[in-house]
């Protein structure tokens, strides 16, 4: 499960967001890092349990690295204020839809689907909705997805039509997001109960239809 102690780290974190700081607190960090890593490992195996795509994988296929890249940010602290973990076919990097555990005190969530895709593969999820719009429209309305999900989340959906898309499509805002993910908030309480992982895992089973119609598209590439 996930502890307090991983909480109150990350809270302490983003009030001494420094280098000196981390390094010195370097043991605390590596302590709590090993508390996700065996939690994210239990989620993988429970995935694996209804997807049979997320086979071969590991926890360190599937977290992300706390130091920032701020390199081309106004932000420059060092360091993210979370921990976080995308379990999807060949791991975060690989560009498939999948699953993933977002902690952070006050702004934790579970979320899935593909964000980000490069432009080939977003144009084939896009294919796929528009060849099979009643199909995608059933998964976005149907009563388990909708208990946890209200909407594909994207803060950057196209105005206008895609191009190579008929602008008369009857669905064709369906076809404008940039991002197919969804996202579903979880309160401090709710991810420290004892009983989260089994939470998190109905949460995971309830999008993942949403999951295979995408990596069904995107496998044509």
């Amino acid at each position: 499960m996930i502890t307090k102690e991983v909480y109150d780290f990350l809270k302490v974190l983003k009030e001494n967001n420094t280098r000196d700081w981390f390094t010195a607190n370097k043991k605390t960090y590596e302590q709590q890092k090993k508390t996700v890593e065996a939690f994210i490992t239990k989620l993988i195996d429970g995935v694996h349990s209804f997807d049979n795509e997320i086979i071969g994988i590991s926890y360190k296929d599937c977290m992300f690295r706390i130091n920032r890249d701020v390199r081309f940010s106004l932000d420059k602290s060092p360091y993210k204020t979370n921990f976080g973990g995308f379990i999807a076919k060949g791991g975060r990097n690989a560009m498939n839809a999948g699953y993933y555990l977002h902690i952070e005190p006050g702004t934790s969530f579970i979320g899935g689907g593909i964000y980000m895709p490069l432009a080939d593969k977003l144009k084939l999820v896009r294919n796929e909705i528009y060849f099979n719009a009643d199909e995608f429209k059933k998964i976005l309305d149907d009563k388990i997805f909708t208990k946890y999900f209200t909407k594909i989340w994207d803060d950057n959906k196209l105005k206008n039509p895609p191009k190579d898309f008929p602008k008369d499509f009857p669905d064709i805002d369906l076809l404008k997001f940039k991002n197919y993910t969804v996202i579903h908030s979880i309160d401090d309480n709710k991810l420290l109960e004892p009983d989260f992982y089994k939470y998190a895992i109905d949460v995971f089973k309830a999008m993942y239809p949403l999951n295979r119609f995408i990596n069904r598209g995107i496998s044509n590439i």
